[in-house]
């Protein structure tokens, strides 16, 4: 089975195409009708590079935490079918505003559904996937709404990874066998100990019959509430005897 567009007989050609598993990228891909204005978005360079190695044209990508649509608009700009999931009905109207922004030269659909996506009657008739890219709340580093089923209004790490795992659960019911999911996910410090969100969610996934393949680290530069400090978090990490996130995971997983 062929997992993308890809002609093995001319791979010199293919220079965007990051085949090693650390990620230095300076800046975010700000271009089209991209917008870097919502607190928790990931860069676009990310699905592009999924899609990129993992589907083909025409294929169809599930995105179930959309966000502004950024997996959407790069679906778009690649000529990929892509369906995302919102909790959020406001931020769902606002993506769908941007997504239209973007020109569509291939005529893919590209849909933002509104609902939680760990609730398995949202996905009764959209079909199969070839490719699902996840990208969940950082558990409460950001909240973002207090709309039941929202992972960042949950209390516990338990009630985040359960949730999280039911979303999991619906991603492997509609995700064709052999073809992939993406988890975009960073850790966090609580009360002075470091909470490995990552490695969390990763057991989670790989325990719904999914093969781990590939953890990639990517770095991150200045977000909002580090920007214009970093002397500030240099002292504290000194202080306190840890380090300051630089990093978060893309892991990549094989539907078994």
């Amino acid at each position: 089975m062929k997992l993308n567009d890809i002609d093995l007989k001319r791979w010199k050609d293919y220079d965007e195409i990051i085949t090693d598993s650390l990620w230095v990228i300076p800046s975010r891909d700000n271009s089209g009708a991209h917008s870097p204005e919502y607190h928790g978005n990931f860069i676009p360079q990310i699905p592009r590079q999924a899609m990129l190695r993992y589907t083909r044209k025409g294929e169809r990508v599930l995105d179930t935490f959309a966000g502004l649509g950024t997996t959407l608009i790069e679906a778009r700009k690649l000529g990929r079918h892509c369906t995302g999931i919102e909790i959020n009905p406001q931020i769902a109207d606002k993506a769908r505003k941007i997504i239209e922004m973007e020109e569509n030269p291939h005529g893919v659909e590209t849909r933002i559904i509104v609902g939680d996506a760990a609730n398995s009657e949202l996905y009764e008739n959209l079909g199969m996937f070839q490719l699902a890219i996840l990208h969940p709340p950082y558990w409460d580093i950001i909240k973002f709404s207090n709309i039941p089923g929202d992972l960042s209004a949950v209390r516990s790490i338990d009630a985040f990874l359960d949730g999280f795992e039911r979303v999991v659960e619906n991603v492997a019911a509609h995700l064709d066998l052999g073809r992939f999911l993406v988890l975009v996910i960073g850790d966090k410090y609580s009360h002075g100990s470091w909470i490995p969100l990552g490695f969390y969610t990763m057991e989670r996934v790989m325990r719904n019959g999914f093969n781990l393949k590939s953890i990639v680290v990517k770095n991150i530069e200045e977000n909002r509430g580090k920007r214009g400090q970093y002397a500030l978090w240099r002292y504290r990490a000194l202080k306190d005897g840890y380090y300051v996130f630089k990093h978060e995971y893309v892991m990549f997983f094989e539907k078994e």
